[in-house]
């Protein structure tokens, strides 16, 4: 599968990452002259509780802090990222009135959040109903990427929260997407399930989305302490290399709170470890060139 290239290599004398590998210096990225059209990134699991969405609202958050702007797509019906940018869903419209076509407007399905720069398309439950109605329709699969050219130059990045399985609606995000970040939790289990995404990806880009590339893995619920975490660390690193992002992203308390207050962490704690770790991977992605 196609990649985007590295970060530049690490001084000699650099410390050594979460990963295991020597720390590179990521620089802040510079302020954009125009924006759009947009590079869509599909934040991808088909294990639940990795931290996709949490990955989505932060990371979001941290790319529109360095000026970017940024559309983040509820495709979960479970509507947590909605309910984690303090969203509405009863009276908006959402995702699936698009998909179906009952709603047109792209435009006015968006809406602003409290971080400047980013703004959602939400979900509710009524999105899990779609793959029934969407399996008889003519290209099902390329659906949401119609949606998204109607908004794509817009935006500087679009990032589509996906639900935890390998079905219809997150084939549909892998063929509209540019590239795909796959978060990892740092838990045997969850490291088992990574082969068969890598392996569903692949498939998309051989049939549907030959563009699409893996921007990387992401470790998330990191904790150092435990040597269980760091053979899973050790493990993944050896087994997908550069592939794996250099930024790992702990374990804290401090996310489920941010939750309830329907605030990113780097607005809700900004000086935490966990919001830094956000901003950088934001930084990493754009060295990387999966961002503008």
């Amino acid at each position: 599968m196609a990649e985007l290239p590295g970060l530049e290599s690490p001084h000699a004398d650099a410390p050594l990452g979460p990963t295991g590998r020597p720390q590179r210096d990521v620089p802040e990225p510079r302020p954009l002259r125009s924006h759009g059209p947009a590079r869509i990134i599909a934040l991808c699991n088909q294990k639940g509780g990795v931290g996709k969405t949490t990955t989505t609202i932060n990371l979001g958050a941290s790319l529109a802090g360095y000026g970017r702007r940024v559309l983040a797509i509820d495709f979960d019906p479970q509507g947590a990222l909605s309910a984690g940018l303090g969203v509405d869903t009863h009276e908006a419209t959402t995702i699936y009135e698009l998909l179906l076509g009952s709603s047109k407007d792209v435009a006015g399905a968006i809406v602003s959040t409290a971080t400047p720069g980013l703004d959602v398309i939400p979900a509710n439950i009524d999105l899990s109903a779609a793959e029934v109605h969407l399996v008889n329709e003519v290209a099902r699969e390329q659906i949401l990427a119609r949606v998204l050219r109607h908004v794509s130059d817009d935006y500087d990045v679009i990032l589509i929260d996906c639900q935890p399985s390998l079905g219809l609606l997150t084939v549909n995000a892998l063929t509209s997407a540019h590239g795909v970040l796959i978060p990892l939790e740092c838990e045997y289990f969850a490291l088992r399930g990574v082969a068969l995404l890598i392996e569903t990806i692949e498939k998309v880009r051989e049939r549907l989305n030959p563009a699409i590339t893996l921007d990387g893995i992401l470790p998330t619920m990191y904790d150092a302490r435990t040597l269980h975490a760091r053979e899973v660390m050790q493990r993944v690193v050896e087994a997908f290399g550069d592939r794996v992002l250099e930024t790992a992203i702990s374990r804290t308390v401090k996310f489920p709170d941010a939750s309830v207050a329907s605030l990113p962490i780097t607005s809700f704690a900004p000086e935490h470890p966990a919001a830094e770790a956000y901003r950088r991977l934001a930084r990493e992605l754009v060295s990387r060139g999966a961002v503008a």
